[in-house]
């Protein structure tokens, strides 16, 4: 099992190197660095100019807390690239729920799954790594599934966007049409602030509603929404349009209810 660490798509299976992010150890340090572990059985530490070096394809550097141990091989490597490449797998499809006609996405045996789940998050930052995001904002309640660590791993704000009544503090309100009526959404009024780059995440596209109504709250207040992130889209239902000019980003797409 590899360390836990942000997994990028730069892992080269041929030249036998694997690049780490971001890895956070279970302290009170919060270290962000790179390194490169080569050979196809590495060992290494990323280490302080006092530890030892005791394997060969390991890059020292000097003054860095040591943070992993890193043993790697190919087949590890063949593993992370399904787990990034191949997350449909993890969502199970149930036919004819909630209703006859629907194919419910079940995104639950991902989140069951730490490997799935970390990868998952870790493509969405990938995403917005270089945006200058300063908040990620989701709507209760399965958005706030990911928009909390996806917050961490860009190291911003997260801002919950809550039902009429639920938060304490004075809100900026937001009422929206659904099909058979209209919904309100609320946030705090202090949440955001005019120069602030906010990131909209969501388990799920779908018609867009929810997430239009999110896009107006966060402009309302007077920031700039620079994306609207999901797990899941629907591309059949045309979600993204009614998002536009907001850009759009998801990791798995439906095209038909198959």
């Amino acid at each position: 099992m590899l360390p836990r660490a942000s997994l990028t798509s730069k892992i080269n299976i041929h030249q036998s190197t694997i690049i780490i992010r971001n890895y956070r150890p279970q302290s009170d340090h919060n270290i962000f660095a790179t390194d490169h572990f080569e050979g196809p059985d590495a060992v290494g530490y990323h280490r302080s100019s006092t530890a030892p070096v005791d394997s060969p394809g390991v890059r020292s550097d000097a003054n860095v807390v040591p943070f992993a141990r890193l043993v790697w091989h190919q087949n590890e490597t063949q593993r992370i690239l399904y787990l990034m490449n191949e997350l449909k797998e993890y969502i199970r499809n149930i036919p004819d729920f909630p209703k006859p006609g629907i194919m419910f996405r079940d995104i639950t045996p991902l989140l069951a799954n730490p490997d799935a789940l970390r990868s998952a998050v870790h493509q969405l930052a990938d995403q917005y790594r270089d945006a200058g995001i300063t908040a990620v904002c989701a709507a209760e309640a399965r958005g706030f599934i990911f928009a909390a660590p996806l917050a961490l791993e860009l190291n911003t704000a997260f801002i919950p966007i809550r039902k009429p009544g639920k938060l304490p503090f004075d809100v900026e309100s937001f009422a929206y049409e659904l099909e058979y009526g209209t919904d309100t959404l609320e946030m705090h009024r202090d949440a955001l602030k005019p120069q602030d780059r906010v990131l909209m995440i969501d388990d799920l596209l779908a018609t867009g509603g929810t997430m239009d109504a999110c896009v107006k709250l966060a402009q309302r207040i007077g920031a700039e929404v620079v994306g609207c992130a999901f797990l899941l889209e629907l591309t059949f239902l045309n979600g993204r349009q009614k998002l536009e000019p907001v850009d759009c980003f998801s990791l798995i797409k439906y095209d038909g209810e198959d």
